[in-house]
């Protein structure tokens, strides 16, 4: 806080308030002071010039000096410490204490006693006692919350020592009451964001037309006094003029009202209206007893009173209809021009919307106000309030969706949500765009990892895959040698055995193509064919055909029953002996392909 060296009252102290916005104007520019209006203070501001201050003002401006001149003893008791007056600003905004103490942590704010305040500290005695230091400044009158919640934004101070009194002329106390004032953060937001729009607002005020002085209705015409003598019949009357000049009066109200010297004009013309029904009904009577009947007479009365009547009538209705629809008018126009405001400010938010709810309450606004100028004055601060909300809604839109621009690069398909997180305060905001962004970094990671353990496990099995395969590669050579060793041993001793038979062929060893030839066996002389080559497979267990037989192992059928093949019993052993070596001789030529 600066600190200025002014003292309240002089042309300097109000030079100086005349370029900042000051705490006791606060009420006002949120359109909760009962003494001024926002309205008001706009064209104050723009204009420099301040309201005269009348006499009645100027008596309760000093006695309310004097009364805060005699508690700031009290209040200092209370304390424990020195008071001292200041006057400081921070930025723009500005505030004059009636009491600071010297480490600026405390203020003092005094005012004098009234019913409403002696009603707000009743209130405050029914709060619990363990909250009620706390609790007990949020019961007094908005105005006076809302100038202290600025004095404390300005001076850094924690609260407040909130005095009202009330002093003879002597100087002695006649009442006085305490209570301890503390920070509301949500006021101070509304007040900040408050002057926000005012100065918006005053930037681009222009005064309005000078107000007239409030309108006094004026009735349609002064008629003439009504005059009638009978005797039996009508002797004198001005009946006839009377008739011209009231019908001509009548049938010339303004129907058409739209300012308020239209209505004070129709109001009066109701009474007006009422009065000439009156006066004619008294006349009436009056002829009433000094005839029995005189038609004419009856006649033109009661036309000029019905015409009357239903001119009041019609008049009463309209100004009432007409009244309505002016105050329709002007929260519809107020209402148009908040969603106006939003529209703008639309496109700088998106994807975020922005939240109207509980903004433009114009109907509540205008509640109890009866004049078309308070009826527009209440709906302009109200749709100041609201486009100051809608403004700072705005700013803290775009103050995160700037913030997740550079947060979330890359990253935005992680919130479809977007629209609805970017309300958050910005704290609020950045976390929760962090935290999303980690969580989700955290489940890639974790996936990635899946993924590797699982490339891992897929290469270590097929790693133990490929030893099984070699293993039984190695079996199968192991056992291919084996066969071969053993077909090799088998050939030499089927060579030895046959070697000394005379024509046997050589048995090729399992070098050659070919495994160990059939080794002949001698067949009795007269052995006959009889071995079918059905009961020879049936011996072996699988099927083979002569041609096979014939063509790969060499052995031919000796004989034909039909058209069976047959074979000689003898022959059977010779087959066996040649399917084992044409056997070892593929497994040989396979070992050699696979080495």
């Amino acid at each position: 806080m600066l600190t200025h060296n002014l003292t309240q009252g002089t042309p300097e102290w109000l030079a100086y308030r005349r370029d900042h916005f000051n705490a006791s104007d606060a009420p006002a520019m949120m359109g909760a002071s009962p003494y001024k209006t926002r309205a008001a203070l706009l064209r104050e501001l723009h204009t420099g010039l301040a309201p005269e201050v009348s006499d009645q003002q100027e008596y309760l401006f000093n006695r309310g000096h004097r009364f805060e001149a005699h508690a700031r003893a009290q209040a200092e008791s209370i304390l424990g410490e020195d008071l001292f007056p200041v006057v400081g600003s921070a930025g723009r905004l500005s505030a004059s204490f009636d009491g600071l103490t010297m480490a600026e942590d405390t203020a003092w704010e005094h005012k004098m006693l009234n019913d409403e305040l002696r009603a707000c500290f009743r209130q405050m005695e029914t709060i619990a006692p363990a909250h009620r230091e706390h609790a007990a400044g949020r019961e007094l009158p908005l105005h006076h919350r809302i100038q202290m919640e600025q004095q404390l934004h300005v001076s850094g101070a924690t609260r407040v020592l909130f005095t009202a009194s009330r002093w003879s002329d002597a100087g002695e106390l006649e009442e006085a009451a305490h209570c301890w004032y503390y920070p509301d953060e949500e006021l101070r937001a509304e007040i900040l964001r408050g002057w926000d729009q005012f100065a918006a607002d005053l930037a681009a005020y222009v005064p309005p037309a000078v107000a007239p002085a409030a309108p006094a209705g004026r009735a349609p015409e002064v008629l003439p006094a009504l005059r009638i003598e009978v005797s039996g019949q009508v002797t004198a009357s001005n009946l006839s003029e009377f008739r011209a000049t009231a019908l001509a009066a009548i049938r010339g109200v303004k129907r058409e009202l739209s300012t308020d010297q239209d209505f004070a004009d129709a109001e009066s013309a109701v009474k007006w209206c009422g009065d000439v029904e009156s006066r004619l009904e008294a006349a009436k009577q009056h002829a009433l007893s000094q005839t029995a009947s005189i038609d004419a007479l009856f006649r033109t009365m009661d036309e000029i009173a019905a015409e009357a009547r239903r001119t009041r009538l019609d008049l009463d209705k309209l100004v009432k209809a007409r009244k309505e629809s002016i105050r329709e008018e002007i929260v519809a126009a107020a209402r148009k021009a908040m969603q106006a405001h939003a529209g703008k400010l639309a496109a700088e938010c998106a994807p975020a919307a922005l939240n109207l709810a509980g903004l433009g309450d114009f109907a509540g606004a205008i509640k109890g106000k009866r004049t078309v100028a308070s009826l527009r004055d209440a709906c302009d601060t109200e749709l100041a309030r609201a486009r100051g909300a809608l403004e700072d809604q705005a700013r803290c839109i775009r103050g995160n969706l700037a913030a997740f621009r550079e947060l979330a690069a890359g990253r935005e398909f992680l919130f479809p949500d977007l629209g609805a997180l970017a309300h958050k305060a910005g704290d609020d905001f950045g976390a929760a765009v962090r935290q999303r962004i980690a969580d989700h970094e955290a489940k890639e990671a974790a996936r990635v990892e899946a993924d590797r353990e699982r490339i891992r496990a897929e290469e270590q099995a097929k790693l133990l895959r490929a030893a099984e395969e070699a293993a039984r590669a190695e079996a199968a050579l192991i056992a291919v040698a084996q066969r071969r060793a053993d077909a090799e041993a088998r050939a030499r001793a089927i060579a030895a055995a046959t070697a000394a038979v005379p024509g046997a062929p050589l048995v090729a060893t399992p070098e050659g193509d070919r495994g160990p030839a059939p080794v002949p066996r001698p067949a009795a002389a007269d052995e006959p064919a009889t071995l079918k080559l059905g009961t020879i497979c049936d011996r072996l267990g699988f099927t083979v055909k002569a041609a096979f037989l014939e063509e790969t192992l060499g052995i031919a059928p000796a004989g034909r029953a039909g058209a069976a093949q047959l074979f000689r019993e003898s022959d059977f052993p010779r087959i066996c002996d040649a399917l084992v070596a044409h056997l070892n001789t593929v497994v040989a030529r396979d070992w050699r392909a696979a080495a």
